[in-house]
């Protein structure tokens, strides 16, 4: 196989990120495309010259010229659509999280196995130029030992409304949304330690702030300013049975100063800030160095990661390399999230 005909399910805001990627993957031919909003895909199809538009991802799925996809829908949907996809014999790229709860994670991850087919969790952080130059240097020992890690992406007037504000269509908040994002890369770079325990907090003090003027923000698709269950901010520390830790916090609203992120990793030898860029500070000759790596873009930069992304998927997907964002990653960090969100609900820390 040479080409790969791709399917994309969810014609939503990120489908426009993974569709742009994909057109411009010349291993790859856009086949097919479906939400449940037929309109909406349709636009997709014409403006990408994709031949088929489907309102169900069923028939979809039926499509035997379909090699791959791309879930781009609810989180809630994930697994259902995940699980089906792998026993029509497709390969999977699903956006993240992989879904909500650790069963669903497991009944994902058993089709997985049972069906043979690549499934790649969309972990798009992992794919960003900076992180692949950092990766090097930490392959090659130049940080040591990574055992602490902080992550803070804080928005302080950023609640998209619509599904995202939505618990049981998101299963959650900022944490969900973009905590995942931030702690799934710490642990990425930190070599995937196995957690040992979970303490947690959430909040809900201010709601979506839907009265505020004067600033604009995101807002989804179905943005409705009456619709939020989910929490505010959140925050956690992790402890890995290494002994390392990692401390995280997360905003859709606060009361911060202005919008935020910073994300860092220690090791015995040198460390790493990642986020706003990338910068590595080691010691030579007795002496502290701070070294700037020359970059095109040293922080994250969001389609450049996407086009990464994709082109690590369909080269997985064609049997070129294995995918860096299995689905037992996947599992892992949705042991990680619920695990916070439990220990908020029972004001305890979590053991595994």
């Amino acid at each position: 196989m040479s080409t790969l005909n791709i399917g994309l399910i969810g014609s939503g805001s990120i489908s426009e990120s993974h569709l742009k990627a994909y057109s411009a993957n010349p291993k790859v031919r856009l086949a097919a495309v479906c939400d449940l909003n037929e309109p909406r895909a349709r636009e997709k199809a014409e403006k990408y010259d994709i031949p088929n538009v489907y309102s169900h991802y069923k028939e979809l799925l039926a499509n035997s010229e379909v090699d791959a996809v791309s879930i781009c829908t609810w989180n809630n949907s994930h697994a259902e659509i995940s699980i089906a996809a792998l026993q029509a014999g497709k390969h999977v790229l699903c956006e993240k999280p992989l879904c909500k709860t650790v069963e669903e994670a497991l009944q994902v991850q058993e089709a997985v196995r049972e069906s043979g087919k690549t499934l790649q969790v969309g972990y798009v952080r992992r794919h960003a130029s900076s992180i692949h130059v950092l990766k090097k240097f930490i392959d090659e020992d130049e940080l040591g030992e990574i055992y602490f890690a902080k992550a803070s992406l804080i928005r302080r007037l950023g609640n998209p409304g619509g599904w995202f504000a939505d618990q049981e269509r998101s299963g959650g908040g900022p944490l969900i949304d973009i905590g995942v994002h931030c702690i799934d890369l710490c642990w990425y770079l930190m070599g995937k330690p196995k957690v040992k325990s979970v303490s947690g907090n959430t909040y809900n003090r201010l709601g979506n702030r839907a009265h505020i003027q004067n600033l604009d923000f995101y807002k989804a698709a179905d943005y409705d300013a009456a619709l939020n269950n989910v929490e505010d901010m959140a925050n956690a520390l992790i402890r890995f049975e290494n002994g390392a830790s990692l401390l995280v916090d997360v905003s859709f609203t606060l009361h911060a100063r202005d919008n935020s992120a910073q994300i860092n990793i220690y090791g015995d030898k040198g460390g790493a800030e990642i986020e706003p860029k990338l910068s590595i500070v080691t010691e030579r000759h007795n002496t502290i160095i701070n070294v700037e790596p020359q970059l095109t873009h040293p922080g994250f930069e969001f389609q450049g990661a996407f086009d990464q992304e994709i082109s690590h998927f369909v080269d997985s997907c064609l049997g070129l390399i294995q995918t860096n964002s299995p689905v037992e990653d996947g599992v892992e960090m949705i042991k990680i999230l619920n695990a916070v969100y439990q220990s908020a609900a029972e004001g305890r820390e979590i053991h595994f």
